[in-house]
C-alpha cells in the first residue's frame, strides 16, 4: 500500500486527476459515476489519451437498474440524484465517443453493472490501483481512499482489486 487517505477530497489533493491520467495508456475504473474521470478531467484530455491510443474501460453503475436505487436510499436521496449524475456522466463520454474518430472510439469502451456497489476502482497500466470502499450511509466522496502501486505481489492487494474489475467487466453490459 503506498497511501492512505480518510476521503476522496484529501486524496484528490494528493493525486489531482492529471497527475493519474495524463500519461496513462490503459485506465479501468468501475464505481458508481465516475467523477474522477468525467467531472475532474477535462473531455479535450481525454480526446488526447484516446487519439494518442490509450484504452479507457468504465464500468458505470445501471442508472436504470435496482443497486443504484438502494444506492440512493441508502445514502437518503429521494430526488435520483445518482441516476441523474450517473446518466449525465455516461452521456457525456458517449458524447466524446460518438466525436473520435473510429479507431480512438473502439479504444473508448463503457459498461453498466448492476449489483451492490462494493468499490471505486480505478487501475492505471496494470500499475496503480486506486481503491476506494463504498460505506452504508457515506456519500462516496467522503469514504476512505487507498492507493496501491505494488502490483508484483503475488499474494498482495493489487492483483486481488484487479481481478474484481476484470470479473466485473465479464458480468456487464456495453452502452
Amino acid at each position: 500500500m503506498t497511501a492512505v487517505f480518510s476521503s476522496r477530497s484529501a486524496f484528490s489533493s494528493a493525486y489531482p486527476a492529471s497527475s493519474l491520467f495524463d500519461d496513462a495508456k490503459e485506465i479501468n475504473a468501475v464505481g458508481l459515476s465516475l467523477n474522477i474521470l468525467c467531472q475532474s478531467y477535462p473531455d479535450h484530455q481525454l480526446k488526447r489519451l484516446l487519439d494518442s491510443g490509450t484504452r479507457i474501460r468504465c464500468l458505470f453503475l445501471d442508472p436504470k437498474g435496482q443497486a443504484i436505487r438502494a444506492r440512493e436510499a441508502e445514502e437518503g436521496y429521494t430526488d435520483s440524484t445518482l441516476t441523474t449524475l450517473t446518466a449525465l456522466n455516461i452521456s457525456m463520454l458517449t458524447r466524446l465517443r460518438d466525436r473520435l474518430d473510429t479507431a480512438s472510439a473502439q479504444r473508448l469502451e463503457l459498461h453498466v453493472y448492476d449489483e451492490t456497489i462494493r468499490f471505486n476502482l480505478i487501475i492505471v497500466d496494470r500499475g496503480l490501483c486506486v481503491v476506494q470502499p463504498y460505506l452504508p450511509q457515506a456519500r462516496g466522496v467522503d469514504s476512505p481512499t487507498f492507493v496501491i502501486t505494488d502490483n508484483t505481489a503475488a499474494e498482495g492487494l493489487f492483483p486481488i482489486f484487479d481481478q474484481v474489475f476484470r470479473d466485473m467487466w465479464e458480468r456487464s453490459k456495453p452502452v
